[in-house]
């Protein structure tokens, strides 16, 4: 087990953890940091003295319940929907690849990929607001066509970590869907 940290397309810190279970199945987890509680003071204060001010012109009471509603469903909102905690691949060569992604809120979507439908996992690049970005994904077979590819489905779409990052998970994975 060891645990790296890295960083992600914004220069924000984020951490590579790197389990192997056998030597046909490893773990990798990567975390970004916590939700901040001074940055979430400082948009409900703004949003707050927004809805005062307009108070005190309007003097309307409304405003200021309506602001604080809005706060609080925004903030559910974001924490239960935006926010990952977490994302982890889980590659075994008998059986497949797992995704998850568990949120700050604690919810989980897990997804399933057979090895039969895996044609390869790759690090492809796309442009990404005026810059290059990289990203791994896993290449699907095409049923019909074996030797073409039917969809690309990316990895770490939250946590978008750099290619240092990425080519560490990349090399691991490819060890694994090399052995037979």
């Amino acid at each position: 087990m060891e645990d790296e940290a890295f960083t992600d397309i914004n220069g924000k810190s984020i951490s590579l953890d790197c389990q192997s279970h056998s030597s046909l199945c490893r773990e990798f987890t990567v975390s970004v940091p916590k939700v901040s509680i001074g940055k979430v003071l400082v948009y409900t204060c703004c949003v707050w003295l927004l809805a005062y001010a307009v108070f005190c012109f309007t003097e309307n009471t409304a405003v200021l319940s309506s602001a604080i509603m809005v706060t609080l469903v925004g903030m559910m909102l974001h924490i239960h929907f935006v926010k990952v905690d977490h994302e982890s691949l889980i590659v075994i060569r008998s059986l497949g690849i797992q995704m998850c992604s568990c949120y700050a809120s604690g919810r989980e979507t897990t997804t399933f990929i057979e090895m039969n439908k895996i044609k390869d996992i790759v690090i492809n690049e796309a442009i990404y607001m005026h810059q290059i970005i990289y990203y791994l994904c896993v290449l699907l077979k095409d049923p019909s066509e074996p030797e073409a590819v039917s969809s690309v489905v990316p990895l770490f779409q939250s946590s978008k970590p750099r290619l240092n990052c990425l080519v560490k998970v990349y090399k691991s994975c490819q060890e694994i869907l090399s052995k037979c």
